[in-house]
């Protein structure tokens, strides 16, 4: 590590697992209406309550949330979400050039397409596993819609939703919907960070771009749409049965089955746009703060280390 800067320091484990969750969490800041937008566009048509308001388009669901709820309804579920974030992001992104390199053949040059794929599904299945229930009360709480004081609100708080969904669901409530959860999360984290990462790679390696905010700005958006087309009607499905009440459906392919018969197969693309927005303008924010954070976590740790 003598004489090189900070941008040419290999990050550590350590600094990749803290820059990813903190990375996360300021995208999310950033991002939450569309997310927010994207749940309530993909349960209009289910939800009775929602009968009442109908949504069209992203910024006319977040004008109609902040006209007939207020300015903090497209922030439901934010602390819930940041929660979210440093458990789940700290994972599937901090983990997953340390599974890469796992899988990786002793004395490759590159990982290839089929490891770095196999390296996005296991993180994403691990981050799910111990997120899940952060997930569940974001959901609840971006899918609860408010109209006026009287109609009230099924949970106080955060942690109030974490205990309220325990005792009255069980343990294994927290845990709906990991199943598709962790399809949908598989799904995503290997189309966003395999993408990321070949997009950059060859951007790299042609000496189009240097590793610098173009570069990561490129593979970032390629990786957000990437991400929307192939994850979608996994993210529907996911939304629904997790918000779901005990009982309405019986397994995620009953909800599936019951959201085409009902609805017609483009019912798996409600919300589109705004995931497609949301993770868009989220994988931009967050990959480019992960790689300076990164860079200056590098930088404190090197002037620790320092005899000077």
């Amino acid at each position: 590590m003598v004489g090189l800067k900070p941008s040419e320091v290999p990050p550590t484990t350590a600094v990749k697992f803290l820059g990813a969750g903190s990375a996360a969490c300021f995208a999310d800041l950033l991002t939450f209406p569309l997310d927010t937008a994207k749940v309530r566009l993909q349960i209009q048509g289910e939800n009775p309550a929602a009968q009442r308001v109908q949504y069209r388009g992203v910024l006319g669901t977040i004008l109609t949330m902040v006209r007939t709820e207020g300015l903090r309804s497209p922030y439901n579920g934010l602390v819930a979400g940041l929660h979210r974030q440093m458990s789940f992001a700290s994972i599937r992104i901090g983990l997953y050039d340390s599974v890469k390199q796992f899988y990786t053949p002793t004395g490759a040059d590159h990982a290839s397409v089929a490891t770095r794929l196999l390296a996005g599904c296991t993180t994403g299945a691990m981050a799910v596993t111990c997120a899940q229930p952060t997930d569940v009360v974001k959901i609840r709480f971006q899918a609860s819609i408010r109209l006026g004081p009287e109609s009230g609100r099924k949970y106080s708080g955060t942690m109030d939703a974490y205990r309220t969904i325990a005792r009255e669901e069980g343990i294994r409530g927290l845990w709906k919907g990991t199943l598709p959860n962790i399809t949908r999360n598989a799904i995503v984290n290997c189309a966003e960070m395999v993408t990321y990462d070949i997009i950059k790679e060859k951007l790299l390696d042609s000496h189009l771009l240097t590793d610098n905010f173009p570069c990561h700005f490129v593979s970032a958006f390629g990786a957000g749409f990437c991400a929307t087309v192939v994850a979608s009607p996994v993210d529907v499905v996911k939304t629904r049965y997790m918000n779901s009440p005990p009982g309405q459906y019986r397994s995620p392919l009953h909800c599936m089955l019951r959201m085409v018969a009902q609805e017609g197969p483009t019912a798996f693309y409600k919300g589109f746009m705004p995931s497609f927005l949301r993770l868009g303008a989220w994988n931009v924010m967050m990959f480019v703060t992960y790689e300076q954070l990164q860079r200056a976590l590098m930088k404190v740790q090197m002037l620790r280390e320092s005899p000077f």
